[in-house]
């Protein structure tokens, strides 16, 4: 077997390797946020129309609240972490979803300033006219905890497409 050897064409490794080495770099880091960043967005639409569907009452801030870069809104995304996080501050944004009492513990009933124009009642502290709550529980409309049923269901395949659309991106060369 002497004066025989392997000639091994090492380009297309060269290539492959190049295309980690550029990826773990900080492209696909970077596509990866983006892609984060969308879910948030949809995951924010979600929400809106679980509101509207559910018709949560709403006097349009929660609403608005689900929107980004909105007043009370929450969407954090970190880098570091690789953290996404989406919702709201609007105070009564959880008892809308989760559900409430009337009154306070121990109180049967309270006396709620303001007037109603039409069907919808407004609060207006200081005014001689108002309503008498009872004590009672209101269901929550649990359009938050609908939309991240909804998200659940639909991340997997999201998922799966934006993982093939990546493979196929970066290494479509090598298949």
């Amino acid at each position: 077997m002497a004066g025989r050897y392997v000639s091994i064409e090492a380009t297309e490794m060269k290539n492959f390797i190049d295309k980690l080495s550029k990826a773990g770099k900080g492209q696909f880091r970077k596509d990866l946020l983006v892609f984060l960043d969308a879910i948030g967005e949809e995951f924010l639409r979600i929400v809106e129309d679980e509101i509207i569907r559910t018709q949560t009452v709403d006097t349009r801030l929660l609403l608005n609240s689900f929107h980004r870069s909105a007043e009370g809104n929450v969407f954090t995304l970190t880098e570091g972490d690789m953290t996404l996080e989406v919702g709201t501050n609007v105070t009564y944004a959880s008892y809308a979803n989760d559900g409430h009492w009337t009154n306070p513990k121990g109180v049967a009933t309270r006396w709620v300033p303001g007037y109603w124009n039409g069907e919808h009642f407004i609060y207006q502290p200081g005014a001689k006219t108002g309503m008498l709550l009872k004590q009672k529980w209101v269901e929550g409309s649990h359009y938050f905890d609908s939309a991240v049923r909804i998200m659940e269901k639909m991340l997997p395949k999201l998922m799966e497409a934006k993982m093939q659309q990546w493979i196929e991106e970066y290494f479509s060369e090598f298949m």
